[in-house]
């Protein structure tokens, strides 16, 4: 049984251990080969900062909750054992800043000790008049990412330094089973209308001194298009840019400039941190996740792919629940294939 994951991102790498790890011992004859061209440090996914935090409202989606939610309780089981270092798993907690009250969003009772801010803790940032305070985690995928690599290798997957033209390629090659996690290049694949860029943009500075998180929020310009400020291991990230439709991977001076001044408004003493880096990428930004099967022709026989893609802005904070829920569409095949039982519950 051949299963062919394209995308070596964080959805890619971690729904190919999640597929490995559940079937194997059930299917000796499994073989998982992870194919992509762009792998760790030049995802999309490295570039991110890596804080685990949803959209502030879930727009009803009560699927992406939990699996936002099934991915940080994993996070948090992890967070104190001795492979956190290694993973660039860690707690930190931080502000949530708006001009106006707002409500609640759909995660205050997954993170840790939610609650609103003090009138003296807005005293800390002028023009803020509402705010929230949580504990949450950092998951930096330029760590992430060679971790679940080293796993996938010990376990026998194969890597594939390759673009993936079309689905067909992999059927004619012998693969039974495709898992599409090609992120915002999934309509190279097959056309999708509703997958666009969501372009974002970067800079890292050194500045030790900075502990919590701090993302402010403009209701009128939208998600990620106000300043945010996320330290992390060895550097802080800097960003406030959301530009969607736009493809253009390079680097912008006035983008720059915007992050630059708007970040150092909302705190001042970064006019004197050193900029060590600087990136832009592109999310891969959709109304929904799309996660489901799909049956496509390859001559007379009918070959599965399972795609999991359009995790916009999110990809880190929802990618275990979302590895978990493509690991069960697989074993719905391997049941129709009847390869396999159903996975035993652990006791």
């Amino acid at each position: 049984m051949r299963v062919a994951v394209i995308g070596a991102g964080v959805i890619g790498l971690s729904t190919a251990l999640c597929i490995h790890e559940q079937f194997h011992s059930l299917l000796p004859s499994l073989q998982v080969e992870v194919y992509a061209d762009r792998c760790t440090p030049h995802t999309t996914s490295d570039g991110a900062a890596g804080l685990w935090q949803p959209y502030l409202s879930d727009h009803g989606n009560l699927q992406e909750t939990l699996w936002n939610k099934e991915t940080f309780d994993h996070l948090l089981g992890l967070v104190g054992s001795p492979a956190a270092k290694e993973m660039g798993l860690f707690l930190i907690s931080g502000y949530n800043l708006f001009t106006q009250p707002v409500p609640d969003p759909s995660w205050k009772n997954i993170v840790l000790g939610f609650r609103n801010l003090t009138p003296k803790e807005l005293e800390l940032f002028p023009g803020y008049s509402y705010g929230w305070f949580n504990t949450a985690l950092v998951l930096e995928c330029r760590r992430y990412l060679p971790w679940l690599t080293n796993r996938l290798t010990q376990r026998g997957v194969k890597f594939f330094h390759k673009k993936v033209e079309s689905f067909q390629e992999m059927f004619a090659q012998g693969v039974d089973v495709v898992i599409n996690c090609t992120g915002v290049r999934a309509g190279e694949l097959q056309p999708d209308p509703e997958l666009q860029p969501g372009r974002g943009q970067v800079i890292k500075v050194l500045a030790p001194w900075v502990k919590h998180f701090i993302i402010t929020h403009d209701m009128e310009s939208g998600i990620y298009n106000s300043p945010y400020i996320i330290p992390g291991s060895e550097f802080t990230v800097l960003g406030g840019i959301y530009q969607h439709g736009n493809w253009n991977e390079a680097n912008s001076a006035q983008d720059h400039r915007t992050i630059w001044e708007s970040c150092c408004r909302l705190l001042p003493a970064l006019q004197v941190a050193k900029i060590v880096g600087e990136w832009s990428g592109l999310r891969p930004a959709r109304p929904r996740v799309r996660l489901e099967r799909e049956s496509i022709h390859h001559g007379q026989f009918q070959a599965q792919v399972i795609h999991n893609y359009g995790h916009g802005g999110f990809g880190i904070t929802i990618h275990w629940g979302c590895a978990m829920a493509a690991a069960r569409l697989f074993g719905s095949i391997l049941q129709e294939k009847k390869l396999a039982g159903p996975p035993q519950p652990r006791l």
